[in-house]
């Protein structure tokens, strides 16, 4: 089967199978040999020289790579992981955005990164929910106290109310597509869970820190229970509580919920 990863990510930073092969100090025929099988695993130092030169994680290229260097045990389901949000490249959500075929969540509170990052966003999830890709945002509220309270706690000039509204008035360009939903919630104020298929990026918030200053891991499902699978827990439980953002009606207030044991 072929690299489709390494294909786009090719596509994405203009570069041909000649200027490829050159920063990687190959033959153009092995950068053929790479993109028509997905399971052909370059040499290590060719897997650093490409993502250095796609400006993607090496893991998005060659993800069996990983299988191979960790095959048992959870570890597996953790592809790469960022000591900070801001630090995984904009094509690796590119490429997990694009990929998605059934299902995409974006669980983070205020979302607001995403469309500073991913110029045309909403044009491009109105493309993926016409294809059948189910397409669902859970969003925190603006008005409610655990909002409130976060920004007391962060005390940035661009507020999490702010934020949040930024992004209800992007979404608000896929209100009433077919498979597109959006939900409110505030339980997720201190986890950010993203999901493209069978892939995950997660994002713990840190203290007073806003998101792109806390640290992220990306996942790929490769058993029951696991990681993966955890998380998408989250994910699902506080979506099955939201409150839908198209709904008529006054919000309600809430009170920021109490830490557990």
């Amino acid at each position: 089967m072929a690299n489709i990863s390494l294909r786009r990510a090719m596509h994405d930073a203009k570069l041909t199978d000649q200027s490829l092969a050159e920063h990687c100090g190959v033959d153009v025929k092995t950068v053929a040999r790479w993109l028509q099988d997905e399971t052909r695993i370059p040499h290590q130092r060719h897997q650093w020289a490409a993502a250095e030169a796609l400006g993607v994680d090496s893991a998005v290229l060659w993800p069996e790579a990983i299988r191979n260097t960790v095959k048992t045990g959870p570890d597996r389901e953790v592809l790469t992981v960022y000591p900070y949000r801001s630090a995984c490249p904009k094509a690796i959500w590119r490429n997990l955005i694009g990929s998605a075929r059934n299902e995409i969540v974006f669980a983070g509170y205020t979302n607001y990164f995403l469309w500073l990052e991913h110029p045309n966003l909403a044009k491009a999830l109105k493309r993926k929910a016409e294809q059948g890709c189910k397409i669902r945002f859970l969003i925190g509220d603006p008005d409610s106290e655990v909002t409130r309270h976060r920004e007391e706690v962060e005390n940035v000039p661009l507020t999490v109310s702010t934020r949040i509204r930024i992004t209800l008035a992007e979404v608000e360009q896929l209100r009433n597509i077919p498979g597109v939903e959006a939900r409110f919630g505030d339980e997720h104020i201190a986890m950010s869970v993203f999901r493209f298929d069978s892939e995950m990026l997660v994002t713990p918030h840190l203290a007073k820190l806003v998101g792109h200053d806390s640290p992220m891991l990306h996942l790929r499902r490769y058993q029951d229970d696991g990681l993966f699978d955890r998380f998408g827990y989250h994910a699902s439980e506080l979506w099955s509580s939201g409150r839908d953002v198209w709904a008529e009606g006054p919000r309600e207030h809430r009170e920021p919920p109490m830490p557990s044991d």
